[in-house]
């Protein structure tokens, strides 16, 4: 059977999903990009265009559905942001039939994209969350009493994301009520309407954080699980939150990993969605529990590791939404170490000895998401090498403090 892939976004995420396509099929997925990002520039093993009003959603219905008269094959189409996943999801009915993708309701996406609801709707899932509070930038004046540090960050994914301000973080860590006040104000006066999350900080450095990446097929049934530590995040304002280095199958703190899979596992097949998601988590020793901080109704922009442990994302879709197969459960446990940033980063800001050294021992198989063999051209290679001098700069210059 024939058919297209079309990949929706220009980022990382876009660009390791269709390295999964070339690797998997030696098929050139096509991209639509909102913004010229480096990661898929001067590629090989991708075709892309740039549409400057893709987050216009009648525009963006237009265009899914002028590209699929034109393709009249199967088309797997992969979103990687909210912004997409939501389009996806409100448009199925005005969208054209030969174009493919994860079943997702509108109304439970929206329980997971937009973190207020999503804490208030699974307070009793059995998932356990940080302590959290609330603030309505339109109608809340006074500060919560709260214990600091504290993480703020937007309720409304989507909106924030639109939003473009000086000094813009995907998250905050504050110290104080002045600093609290005065990032509110920021953020309102940049067009933010929504609410603010006010969370606490669940002590420990980078290694403390956690990466599962859960498949649900087109029946509801999970049939892929991952659980990777990660030792270190990436420090830029724009990109906290997201792993730089992870290594899946490993926990140096000994927390109870298989009771959180069962937990993962038995909350997404309730949840009756469709597709990859990926759950960010950070593990409380004092409490021995690891602490929900949210679920991406896709897969993460660190999710690449999956391939190499023999769960090709790109395969998998194809598998189950293209050919309609049965798919086998596959719990990935073993050790597969993935890195954004160089050896030199790894080992000056890896602050667990443990997890620092079971990456050293790991460095020659690692994989990393941007490099890819098959993809020859001297324009990238030479634009990658600068992506990882720069990886320096970054981290002596971060404003994110453990």
């Amino acid at each position: 059977m024939d058919f297209e892939i079309l990949i929706l976004g220009s980022d990382a995420n876009a660009y390791y999903m269709a390295r999964c396509a070339y690797e998997a099929y030696q098929k050139k997925a096509h991209l639509i990009g909102k913004d010229r990002l480096a990661f898929t520039k001067y590629s090989s093993i991708l075709t892309i265009e740039y549409q400057e009003k893709l987050w216009d959603e009648s525009f963006f219905v237009d265009l899914l559905n002028d590209y699929a008269k034109k393709h009249p094959c199967k088309i797997l189409v992969i979103s990687t942001n909210e912004t997409y996943s939501m389009f996806l999801a409100k448009n199925r009915k005005k969208l054209q039939e030969n174009l493919i993708y994860p079943k997702q309701d509108e109304r439970i996406l929206e329980t997971l994209t937009n973190k207020e609801n999503f804490y208030k709707t699974y307070k009793k899932s059995g998932l356990v969350f940080p302590e959290t509070h609330y603030f309505d930038v339109l109608k809340n004046t006074v500060i919560p009493t709260l214990k600091y540090p504290i993480v703020l960050k937007p309720a409304n994914v989507v909106e924030y994301n639109h939003l473009k301000f000086e000094d813009k973080h995907k998250i905050y860590k504050l110290n104080s009520e002045e600093e609290v006040e005065k990032t509110i104000h920021q953020i309102k006066d940049a067009g933010y309407k929504d609410r603010l999350i006010l969370q606490e900080f669940v002590p420990g450095d980078d290694s403390f954080l956690f990466d599962s990446v859960v498949y649900v097929d087109r029946k509801g049934k999970c049939k892929v699980i991952s659980f990777a530590q990660i030792g270190l995040q990436e420090r830029s304002k724009t990109m906290v939150g997201n792993a730089a280095t992870l290594i899946n199958g490993l926990n140096t703190f000994n927390g109870d990993a298989e009771s959180m899979k069962k937990s993962i596992l038995a909350f997404m097949e309730k949840l009756g969605m469709n597709g990859f998601y990926e759950f960010d988590m950070k593990y409380d020793l004092k409490e021995k529990q690891f602490k929900v901080l949210e679920i991406n109704a896709r897969q993460g922009r660190c999710s690449y590791y999956l391939t190499p442990l023999g769960a090709n994302l790109v395969e998998t879709l194809v598998k189950d939404l293209i050919f309609k197969e049965e798919l086998p459960f596959k719990d990935l446990n073993e050790k597969c170490l993935l890195s954004f940033v160089p050896k030199r980063i790894v080992k000056k800001y890896i602050g667990n000895e443990d997890f620092k050294q079971e990456v050293l021992k790991l460095w020659k198989k690692r994989v990393s998401p941007m490099e890819c063999k098959m993809d020859r051209n001297i324009k990238r290679f030479l634009m990658m090498k600068k992506r990882l001098w720069h990886y320096s700069v970054e981290y002596k210059n971060s404003y994110w403090e453990e």
